[in-house]
């Protein structure tokens, strides 16, 4: 069967798989207070090219929304997000049952709008009652979003001018981030993203690593005790060496903006493929998740021979779809595809 089921759904890319080999037998102590650990948040940092960045490396997406949240935000805070964003729709709650409200606001396209969130925070303090209610502590977004698009520098500066205007941190998922600064629309770098926010992540689970995100503190700003809140959490991992090897290995001879460039070039394959046998999409994605809109015969077909995520009713007879690219996608599997549609 085909798959293009999702970009997490293969093993390690062969480089960190190698380095994980290289680096087993060596004695290195635990908690990623290691040398693998240290080489790799040292070249993290230079590549957001902030001197003071800090560097934390956690084993997976849903774990790191709910500790690095946690972290910043008092019990009587919530973090604002677009009601499509993950920690909105797909952690689970994590987020509520770590004590903090989810915000959702209307997305647009898997977007936050500025003044929308402005108008949020100007009722929220304009209203009498605001000290029984929930407080706005954080802005969430994801680069991209959960649905494949991507906030330009001008968006993320206009939110990142509310964030300051209102003394809240503005937190940026990066799970796929890979994707968005590797895509041909795309007019953020890394070194501008940090500039842009106050604590983001480096995907690495979608991005050729067995497990791991590497959070960055761009103005050397970690929280207070950020270590035991992780551990308080039960997200330390004793073995801290297996995040440290693999972004090392991501983070050497460019390998983690190769993975990126070759995701998004099957991306736009697949895109482009849909679209000349006549399909219509639900959105105009710049990145590697691709959302179709199927007749329901058509995905009845299709289920039999190929991976996918069926995503959300479009009308009666129709369904939205979601085909996702990741770093084993081949010209083969492409075509293949295209001979089934």
């Amino acid at each position: 069967m085909l798959s293009f089921l999702s970009d997490y759904t293969n093993g390690a890319h062969p480089e960190v798989l190698q380095r994980l080999y290289d680096t087993n037998a060596q004695t290195l102590p635990g908690y990623g207070v290691d040398l693998l650990c240290a080489a790799a948040a040292d070249k993290i940092v230079r590549a957001c090219q902030k001197a003071e960045a800090q560097v934390y490396f956690l084993a997976g997406g849903t774990q790191t929304n709910q500790v690095v949240i946690a972290a910043h935000l008092r019990s009587y805070e919530g973090v604002i997000a677009a009601a499509s964003g993950h920690i909105n729709a797909h952690e689970a709650g994590a987020i509520e049952y770590s004590g903090h409200k989810v915000l959702a606001l209307p997305h647009h396209d898997g977007r936050l709008d500025a003044d929308e969130v402005r108008a949020y925070l100007q009722a929220f303090y304009a209203d009498g009652s605001y000290d029984h209610m929930v407080f706005p502590g954080m802005v969430y977004i994801s680069q991209p979003t959960e649905y494949g698009t991507l906030y330009s520098k001008a968006q993320l500066q206009a939110l990142h001018t509310v964030c300051r205007e209102y003394h809240i941190p503005l937190f940026v998922d990066g799970a796929r981030l890979a994707y968005a600064l590797t895509a041909p629309d795309n007019d953020v770098s890394l070194p501008e993203l940090a500039a842009l926010c106050d604590v983001f992540y480096i995907g690495g689970t979608k991005v050729g690593a067995l497990c791991g995100e590497a959070v960055v503190f761009p103005h050397g700003n970690m929280p207070k005790r950020f270590n035991t809140i992780v551990k308080q959490h039960g997200a330390m991992l004793a073995k801290g060496r297996l995040l440290g090897a693999q972004f090392d290995a991501l983070f050497t001879d460019d390998l983690y903006f190769r993975i990126g460039r070759h995701v998004m070039e099957m991306a736009m394959r697949l895109k482009t493929l849909f679209a000349e046998k006549g399909y219509r999409f639900y959105l105009d994605s710049p990145t590697n998740q691709q959302f179709v809109v199927l007749d329901n015969d058509t995905l009845a077909r299709l289920q039999s021979q190929v991976a996918f995520t069926v995503w959300e009713p479009f009308d009666e007879a129709h369904t939205v779809v979601r085909f996702v690219t990741g770093w084993t996608t081949t010209q083969e599997e492409l075509d293949a595809l295209a001979a089934l549609l």
